[in-house]
């Protein structure tokens, strides 16, 4: 849970945002410090100071996002079944079609950053799919999250492309 909301209006709410809209719509890599500060209406020295890098912003909104994706697998894991690999589609739809709704799509399509010491964060995404399939499933729950996060990246080029990544992730997890 957020220990704090951003208020729209202010300095922060605005980098917030702008990461959001950014990060969602093209990735990490892609969006540079400068063009996040512009669409937020804010100096780059703001960015700085409120988050200390690019990489601190988007990892708050990162991990915003990705609770609330979790939040909803979790809510339709409640209403589903979950023995093996092929009920988790409807799980793994429902947050696919949050993100697609949400345009956050690259934000959550592509591994996180590794930490500033070269640690892999751990994918909350694959945590809750091993916990859904009873643990002990190595390596199938990463298997299952990448191509969950591929489906993402694929459906951040449109509508159409949208529609078949929905199709190929279906097909591809009930024949599972």
């Amino acid at each position: 849970m957020r220990s704090w909301i951003p208020v729209p209006e202010t300095t922060t709410g605005r980098l917030v945002s702008a990461a959001l809209e950014l990060f969602g719509a093209y990735g990490y890599a892609p969006v540079g410090v400068a063009t996040i500060a512009s669409h937020a209406g804010v100096t780059t020295g703001s960015l700085y100071h409120h988050f200390n890098s690019k990489e601190g912003l988007y990892h708050l909104v990162r991990t915003d996002v990705e609770q609330r994706a979790v939040d909803r697998l979790e809510g339709a894991a409640v209403t589903t079944t979950v023995t093996g690999v092929s009920e988790l589609a409807p799980v793994l739809l429902v947050g696919f079609d949050y993100l697609v709704r949400s345009g956050f799509l690259r934000l959550l399509g592509e591994p996180s950053p590794e930490t500033p010491d070269g640690t892999p964060r751990p994918d909350p995404v694959e945590q809750l799919i091993d916990r859904l399939l009873g643990g002990q499933q190595n390596p199938m729950p990463a298997l299952v999250a990448a191509a969950w996060r591929t489906a993402l990246c694929h459906a951040s080029r449109g509508p159409d492309a949208a529609r078949d990544a929905r199709t190929a992730l279906t097909r591809l997890l009930t024949k599972s």
